[in-house]
């Protein structure tokens, strides 16, 4: 059974950093690259981030390039979102999912947690 733990999320002040982590189990981990994804109030579940299976590329979402940093630890079937510089409009769930640019395995989403950018 495929299972995506997130966790690392919090309340933080503008310009401040967390560091997300999804621990992944029910699947080969280091054969699918990896992304992380957000959902904000009122709009659609969007990509940020994504990482190739061997964490040779990664792609970002034009609002946090510069500013977040994805990677993984395949022997930990784990994936990271460094978030630094936030911004109150970076406030949403974050989840991951297999998959670069666009969700592999969207029958098992987790529940996400909750990162909020307030002063």
């Amino acid at each position: 059974q495929v299972q995506l733990v997130e966790s690392g999320g919090g309340l933080v002040q503008p310009g401040g950093s967390l560091r997300l982590s999804c621990a992944a189990s029910g699947f080969t981990f280091s054969s699918y690259a990896m992304s992380w994804y957000r959902q904000a109030p009122g709009k659609e579940r969007e990509l940020v981030a994504g990482i190739t299976s061997a964490g040779t590329s990664t792609n970002y979402a034009d609002s946090v390039k510069g500013r977040f940093t994805i990677s993984r630890h395949n022997a930990e079937n784990t994936v990271y979102l460094q978030m630094n510089s936030l911004k109150p409009e970076d406030t949403a769930v974050y989840y991951c999912n297999a998959g670069f640019r666009a969700p592999l395995m969207s029958g098992y989403w987790g529940l996400g947690t909750q990162v909020t950018v307030s002063s």
